[in-house]
């Protein structure tokens, strides 16, 4: 029996041209060239973290790994610095982050609010911030002059609202949260704070999921704010050492004092660079794919008001 249904007939009577035919091809291959133009120097790290040096620095590790060693991640393991900077990037990524994420969130929903006085002025002057900043001295000596120099606040309050997330959660509240809901529940006696803590926070999953990715991953990456506040080594952020390590001679040769030979000393702090690039990411790769879908759908909702 044929089949009849309307939308294999409408799919039946569409007859492609050549010139969408060749308009397909065109665009996968330029699609898969971008791909691998961006896949394929973090998999050439990954391979070349674990091959052997001589053998990279040879140009013979293209596709494959050559002659695999695990002697770099046996030493990045042991170092001490390493698990130091492991430890306080995760400090600063958490508490970073959650305090990000609560005064955007509770900042964004005033402005959201029709009846906050003076919003317009306020959110002129926030988008003025993303346009023009105050540079780098004047921002150096106010944080100094608040106290927070070579501490760990000063990895998380001077950045902690991002006026880019703020307008993002702006328009998505603007968008999502329509007057009427507010209204009805005023009528039941509903406070602003239980709105926003019982109806609001609830139903902005996509939003709060794109800010934890957004803030996460900026504080996991951030190593110009330890740079300029920062001076106890305790205190450094991984992204902070991973820098000293690839572009500091001494940091290498610390972690492989134990070998006589200059040459092999050399040959494994070759290694160590592409496995501290492996370590330092691993936690942004992991938590990206289970954010994906909301950083998308946030994204989207935020972006578009109305």
């Amino acid at each position: 029996m044929p089949d009849s249904s309307p939308a294999r007939r409408i799919k039946k009577s569409i007859r492609r041209s050549p010139g969408d035919l060749i308009f397909d091809i065109l665009n996968y291959t330029l699609m898969a060239v971008i791909i691998a133009l961006v896949a394929y120097p973090l998999y050439f790290i990954i391979i070349a973290s674990f091959s052997d040096p001589m053998d990279v620095m040879a140009g013979k590790v293209w596709l494959w790994p050559a002659h695999i060693t695990f002697e770099g991640y046996q030493r990045i393991i042991k170092d001490s610095s390493i698990w130091l900077g492991y430890r306080n990037s995760i400090f600063y990524t958490v508490a970073g982050t959650s305090i990000s994420v609560v005064a955007t969130l509770l900042a964004a929903y005033a402005l959201s609010r029709k009846d906050l006085v003076g919003r317009g002025i306020l959110m002129k002057l926030i988008i003025f911030t993303m346009i023009f900043s105050g540079g780098l001295i004047p921002r150096y000596l106010t944080v100094r002059s608040l106290g927070m120099v070579n501490t760990v606040w000063a990895m998380i309050l001077p950045a902690a609202v991002a006026a880019y997330n703020l307008t993002i959660a702006r328009s998505f509240f603007e968008s999502t949260i329509p007057d009427e809901l507010l209204d009805a529940a005023r009528i039941d006696g509903c406070t602003n704070r239980k709105f926003f803590v019982s109806i609001v926070l609830p139903i902005s999953s996509a939003i709060i999921a794109v800010m934890i990715l957004f803030y996460g991953v900026s504080n996991w990456n951030e190593f110009f704010e330890s740079l300029i506040f920062l001076d106890n080594k305790k205190l450094f952020p991984l992204q902070l050492i991973l820098r000293s390590i690839l572009i500091q001679s001494q940091a290498q040769m610390d972690m492989v004092s134990d070998i006589d030979s200059i040459e092999a000393a050399i040959r494994t702090a070759e290694q160590i660079k592409y496995g501290v690039i492996i370590v330092a990411s691993l936690p942004v790769l992991v938590l990206y794919p289970a954010l994906q879908k909301y950083f998308v759908k946030g994204v989207m909702i935020g972006s578009i008001k109305g």
